[in-house]
């Protein structure tokens, strides 16, 4: 139904419910530190910022100009380097894979012992992933900064033009 809408209200309304199952999905998988983030910033930040633009804009979509064929050489050709670049890759579930013979037994044995945090995966984000962390979450504020500021430009414009949808 998402793809199909030309409602861009009830698309982002759809969008947000989505964000929010795959939320409560994640926790019944004891991913509680994922479940967060989606509700977060899946339900929470994206539909808020989604409904401001759609404040700017209008909610109906527009029918389309051009071909909308012009993007499949495109897609098909970044397909054929993403399928390149994974087979250097080991096979999935490989247990001689370098990840599952240095970087996860450390981990594992050492998260309980040097941190004392129960949750393997909350211990690893919050100490041995920190900077990692603390980075992606530079990102996002960067991103949510960024998007905050086109949107007041399109409003200053349009109040400096009449603020109306004379179209």
């Amino acid at each position: 139904m998402i793809i199909r809408l030309r409602n861009l209200f009830a698309v982002v309304m759809l969008s947000g419910a989505f964000s929010l199952l795959s939320a409560g999905l994640f926790v019944t998988l004891d991913a509680v530190d994922v479940a967060f983030t989606e509700a977060a910033v899946g339900a929470g930040i994206t539909t808020v910022l989604f409904l401001g633009a759609l404040a700017l804009t209008g909610s109906i979509e527009k029918p389309q100009r051009g071909h909308p064929y012009v993007a499949l050489p495109v897609m098909a050709a970044l397909t054929a380097m993403l399928l390149y670049g994974t087979m250097d890759m080991p096979p999935f579930g490989d247990a001689g894979a370098p990840i599952h013979r240095h970087v996860a037994p450390e981990y594992i044995t050492g998260t309980q012992t040097q941190i004392g945090i129960p949750n393997m995966v909350s211990a690893i984000l919050a100490s041995y992933r920190g900077f990692d962390t603390l980075g992606e979450t530079g990102v996002i504020f960067t991103a949510g900064m960024g998007v905050l500021l086109l949107l007041r430009r399109g409003l200053s414009s349009r109040q400096k033009s009449g603020g109306g949808d004379a179209e």
